[in-house]
Formats: structure tokens, C-alpha cells, sequence
């Protein structure tokens, strides 16, 4: 058997294979240190700042800080609307040793309830440990002097304060100021399609109502912030830097408290609205309406058993003030008597006969006045003093709707007002065209008689009413209603009054004082409908009654109140200024279902001016 001969190796090729491989391997790792270099380089030097900035982002925190709430006083600095600290018992779960068992302990000297105690347990499982949990808020006087006595039993809980809406005068002044409430996410979609989003990143409220909403921006301030920096589990180690945030304006309202507070007593029990205007700017004195609600149950959250009592028949939760549609009734005569003069209908000294009811010829169908028997022969005087129905039946059917429409608009019938609200409707000042679209029926003379008296599908707010009458004693000048006098803030004053609209223009300006003297009849003359209501008074008084019908009484027949449930009876409803020769002050009341205006709300009207001239007593200049 031959064997195979050991190969001789060949060191000479071993030593380059190794040097080759040798020489790949350290220019391998040269690009690889190169690489390496290469980031740290762009890390450290050219992308430096960028991770700089993302490095502080998760060492800095911005916490937003809510800017305190504006407050709201009344004409004469009478705080209305103010913030009030709120104490919330917390609890910092890391610093209890035993949750459960500290939370059984406390519950004997403070009421917690045992749904409290498990939405804590439940929050501490979902979020850091370290974090501040609300165990019980809105906590009394006598619960936060207990807690402080028995604190040191207690480590991790804390009485915290913060600052929360409070209303001191209650439902007096609810349609008129609104109410805030917690913020929602309908609302804060709205904010951020403004823009405004960032500016109430540590908002709870947020203006739901009245005054509170319309002036919402002015009223909130501007969000501040805070710098602060945290460890890798978000805890707070320092604080870096302040930006305190700017408080809202404070509102100076037009409203007088103690007037508001007569409006609120003298509708007590009744369903109605009061207001009362200043015709030399337009301020409202006054709103009021009745019934009314707490808005302070609002503020924190009203419960379900709160919320259903509202929702009662006598809808409290309405702003019978801006948004209750009435008849006008006899109040807007006045108004078409002017009309009638200026279109020729009717002269200072025609005579109208009346026999009890007004007839459209060759029509079967009586129109009947409130007085049976009739007035006999009246003028424009007379038919505005004694509130003659028959002479403006006549009147209104000579004028046509057309004309009274387009006329009674100048005065704001069937628009909105402009009162700094947003709650408020134009209610109806009816037209052919609106005739036809609401009803698809024609206009027919019928119709217009009803319009005559304020009555028919006419309907008008107490509001509206007022500012007609403003526009009336100021002889055309159009002073829009307005809420609210000056915004403060700082030492900067900026008054708010609104800018006038165009004045109606007559061709005789005579007309407007036939109709203020014919106001003026109805209270000073003994047969004047307003007579016996403002006998006495101290101040020179004019007016106008009214008695709206709810339902229609069938011919031949007598109304009767009795015979009648309640929500059928008449409505009564006054117009009134003072003093005549210099007007200061105008008020509209309108009480639901408890008689004419002469009987029931003439009377009303005088204990409001009665107040108001002992309360500003240069006013009664003019008498």
C-alpha cells in the first residue's frame, strides 16, 4: 500500500491571504468609526438645537393658570355677579399608606359617600399616584373647620381653594344676567374654530347665558402659565418661571338692584315681565320675569331632580322679558294714531261715533268694544284716554296691514331689539306675504281689524314695547336697549353705549305730542283709563293700558273670568313714562291672566316709578 506525501505549505501565500484580509477588516471599521463620527457630529453639532428643544420638552412643562373671572356690578357699584373661593377636599394617593382605610376613617367625620370614596379608588388605579385626586368638592365652612383640626390624622389630604361664579342676589337678576357653567365640547369646538381654544386650556366655566354669554370674551381675561420641570415620570421638581394671567373686565351694568329687587316683589305669585328703560341713552333700569330660577344651582352642575323641576308649565327657564310674545293690545294706539294722522285717515278734532262695536260694511260680524254700550262721539284724544276700540277698529280698516306693518317697523315690532342678549325673539308683525307663507291664506280685512287694538296675530315682547315707546317720547329718535353701561379694566374705562339707528321721520312732527298728550290724558283725567292708579303721585306720569284676550268671546256673549280657566283669562299690560315734560324713565309691565291693565298692571307700573323718583329725586324736574 503506497501513502500519500504530507504537502508542503506555502507561508509566503498564507502571509498575504492574511495581510488582504487584515487590511478589509481595518478598512471596515475605519467607515464604521466614520460612520460613528458622522452621527455624534450631527447629533451634537448640527441637529443640536432640535434635540435640545425635545429634550426640554420632556424635562419642561407648561401648565396653563385660569385667569380670574370679570365681575358685574349694577349702576350704582352694587356687586352682582362675583367670585367666590370653593374648597375641594384632595387627596395625593402616594403620600396614604392605606387608601381604603383612611378613607373609612375620614367618612366619620365628614359625609363622604361610599360612590365618592370608590370613584377615588377607581381614578388612582387609572392615573399617576402622585397626582392630586378631588375627594369631595364644594366642601362648608363647618367641614373645612373640621378637617383642619383632625388634618394631622391625615397626611396626603388637603383642603384646596379655587375661585367659583356665585350669584348673591339670586333668581332677581337670572334672565338679565345669565348664569356660567362648566365648559363643554360643543363649546370648545367653537373655540377653537375662533381661534380661541388655547386661550381657556384651564377654563372650568364657561358664559351659558344673559350677560355671562354675549360679553363671554370680555368677561374671561387671558389664560397665564406657568414653567415648571419634571422628572421621567412626570412629577414636578421645580418651578422654572411665571406668566401671570390677565383678569377679565368688570361690567358696569345700567341696572338699578334696588328697582329690580321692587320688579321681582311686586310679580311675586304671577306670571309676567317688567321692564323699565332710560329714553335719554337707551339703559335698561330693569328686567325682570317671572317666574325665575336660582342660577347658583347652574354653576357647580344642576342635578337631574333640579333640572325637572324647572320644566314646569310656568317655564321659568323662558326670558318672558325678551322672548314672551304677547298681544301688544291697547298700548301700540298711540302709535297708529300717529299713523292715522299722517296718512289723513283722521285730524286733531275728527269725531268718530261709537256705538259699542265697529262693523265692516255689508259684513254681519261685530267687532266689539270693551265698552258695551259704546263712548259715543271721541276724537284721537279721547280714543287714545279712554282706549276706545271702536275708533281704532275704523282706523286700522281704513289704513289697510300694509301701512301699519311698514310703520310699526320703524319702531322695532317684528325685529329684534339689539338688547346685549342673546335670548330674545323678533316675534310677529304680521304681513300679507307673512299671512301667506305661514298659513298659505290671503289677507282679509277681517284680519286687520283685530291689528287695530294690538290684538289678532299681532304679538310683540315686553321689550320690544318698551323701545317702541322710547322711540315715542324721544319723537322718533331711536336709542337702542342696551345691558350693560361701561367695561373696566385696570384703570381703563370704555363706555359701551350702542350707536343710535335712524329716527322715524313724520311729515308733520305735531303728531308725535297729539299722541304724548293723549298718554298724558290717560293718567291726569279722571275718565283716563291710568287715573285712578297714579292719583296722588309726586312726579308728572303718562301711559297707556292694555287688556290682551287669550281666546275669543263668542257674539252675544259676556266675558267672564271665572267661568274661564286660568291660562284663558286676560292678559294686562301697562306702558307708562315720566316725568312728561323731560321723560327719564319708560316701563312696560305685562302680568299673564289676572286682568286688565288698568286694574292690574297700571298699579304695578306705579310702585316701580314711586321708587324710582324717591331714589333719584332731581328726576322729578318737569312736573
Amino acid at each position: 500500500m503506497i501513502k500519500n506525501r504530507p504537502t508542503i505549505r506555502d507561508h509566503s501565500a498564507e502571509a498575504n491571504l492574511f495581510a488582504r484580509r487584515a487590511f478589509v477588516g481595518f478598512v471596515f471599521v475605519v467607515i464604521l468609526i466614520g460612520v460613528l463620527l458622522n452621527n455624534i457630529y450631527t447629533l451634537q453639532v448640527e441637529k443640536h438645537e432640535t434635540y435640545q428643544t425635545r429634550s426640554n420638552d420632556n424635562r419642561i412643562k407648561v401648565i396653563p393658570i385660569a385667569p380670574n373671572r370679570g365681575l358685574i356690578y349694577d349702576r350704582n357699584g352694587v356687586l352682582l355677579a362675583e367670585n367666590r373661593p370653593v374648597y375641594n377636599l384632595e387627596v395625593i394617593p402616594e403620600q396614604v399608606d392605606d387608601l381604603a382605610l383612611s378613607l373609612q376613617q375620614l367618612s366619620e367625620i365628614i359625609s363622604i359617600t361610599d360612590a365618592q370614596k370608590e370613584a377615588v379608588i377607581k381614578s388612582n388605579r387609572r392615573s399617576r399616584r402622585f397626582k392630586s385626586q378631588i375627594l369631595k368638592a364644594r366642601l362648608d365652612e363647618q367641614e373645612v373647620a373640621i378637617f383642619a383640626v383632625n388634618q394631622h390624622r391625615f397626611p396626603g389630604f388637603s383642603i384646596e381653594a379655587r375661585l367659583a361664579r356665585h350669584y348673591p342676589y339670586g333668581d332677581a337678576l337670572t334672565h338679565a344676567l345669565g348664569y356660567v357653567s362648566r365648559l363643554n365640547k360643543k363649546e370648545l369646538s367653537e373655540l377653537e374654530s375662533q381661534g380661541l381654544a388655547k386661550n381657556y386650556r384651564a377654563t372650568h366655566d364657561f358664559g351659558k347665558l344673559g350677560i355671562e354669554k354675549f360679553y363671554e370674551q370680555r368677561l374671561h381675561g387671558q389664560v397665564g402659565s406657568q414653567r415648571v420641570e419634571v422628572n421621567n415620570r412626570g412629577r414636578i421638581i421645580r418651578s422654572l418661571s411665571i406668566e401671570h394671567p390677565k383678569p377679565g373686565e368688570d361690567l358696569v351694568l345700567t341696572l338699578d338692584i334696588g328697582l329690580q329687587k321692587i320688579a321681582q316683589e311686586v310679580l311675586d305669585g304671577v306670571r309676567g315681565a317688567i321692564v323699565v328703560m332710560d329714553p335719554k341713552d337707551g339703559g335698561i333700569l330693569a328686567l325682570y320675569s317671572n317666574p325665575s330660577y336660582d342660577p347658583n344651582l347652574f354653576v357647580h352642575g344642576i342635578s337631574s331632580k333640579d333640572y325637572r323641576a324647572l320644566l314646569n308649565p310656568d317655564r321659568p327657564l323662558i326670558n318672558r322679558a325678551t322672548q314672551g310674545r304677547y298681544a301688544p293690545a291697547s298700548t301700540v294706539k298711540p302709535h297708529l294714531a300717529i299713523l292715522a294722522l299722517e296718512e289723513g285717515v283722521v285730524k286733531e278734532n275728527t269725531k268718530v261715533w261709537d256705538p259699542g262695536f265697529f262693523q265692516i260694511p255689508n259684513v254681519e260680524h261685530r267687532w266689539r268694544d270693551w265698552l258695551r254700550w259704546g263712548h259715543g262721539h271721541v276724537d284721537v284724544y279721547e280714543a287714545i284716554e279712554q282706549s276706545c276700540d271702536t275708533y281704532f277698529y275704523e282706523t286700522a280698516y281704513k289704513l289697510g296691514i300694509t301701512k301699519i306693518s311698514n310703520f310699526m317697523s320703524q319702531f322695532g315690532f317684528g325685529d329684534l331689539s339689539g338688547i346685549d342678549i342673546h335670548e330674545e325673539t323678533p316675534a310677529i308683525m304680521p304681513t300679507t306675504e307673512w299671512k301667506r307663507q305661514r298659513f298659505k291664506e290671503s289677507w282679509w280685512p277681517g284680519d286687520t281689524i283685530s291689528v287695530g287694538i294690538g290684538q289678532g296675530y299681532w304679538t310683540a315682547t315686553p321689550m320690544q314695547i318698551t323701545n317702541a315707546v322710547s322711540i315715542l317720547v324721544n319723537k322718533g329718535i331711536h336709542r337702542p336697549p342696551h345691558l350693560v353701561q361701561v367695561a373696566k379694566q385696570n384703570n381703563n374705562v370704555e363706555q359701551m353705549y350702542t350707536e343710535e339707528k335712524p329716527p322715524v321721520v313724520l311729515k308733520d312732527p305735531r303728531n308725535w305730542q297729539i299722541a304724548l298728550d293723549a298718554m298724558h290724558n290717560t293718567v291726569k283725567k279722571a275718565t283716563g283709563t291710568a287715573h285712578k292708579a297714579f292719583k296722588g303721585a309726586n312726579y308728572d306720569p303718562a301711559g297707556k293700558t292694555g287688556t290682551a284676550q287669550i281666546v275669543s268671546i263668542a257674539q252675544g256673549e259676556k266675558y267672564d273670568a271665572e267661568s274661564l280657566k286660568e291660562k284663558h283669562r286676560d292678559n294686562g299690560i301697562y306702558v307708562g313714562f315720566a316725568p312728561f315734560n323731560d321723560p327719564r324713565i319708560v316701563v312696560t309691565v305685562i302680568v299673564e291672566n289676572q286682568g286688565g291693565g288698568s286694574t292690574i298692571a297700571a298699579p304695578i307700573a306705579r310702585k316701580l316709578m314711586d321708587y324710582y323718583f324717591e331714589s333719584y329725586p332731581s328726576d322729578t324736574e318737569g312736573k
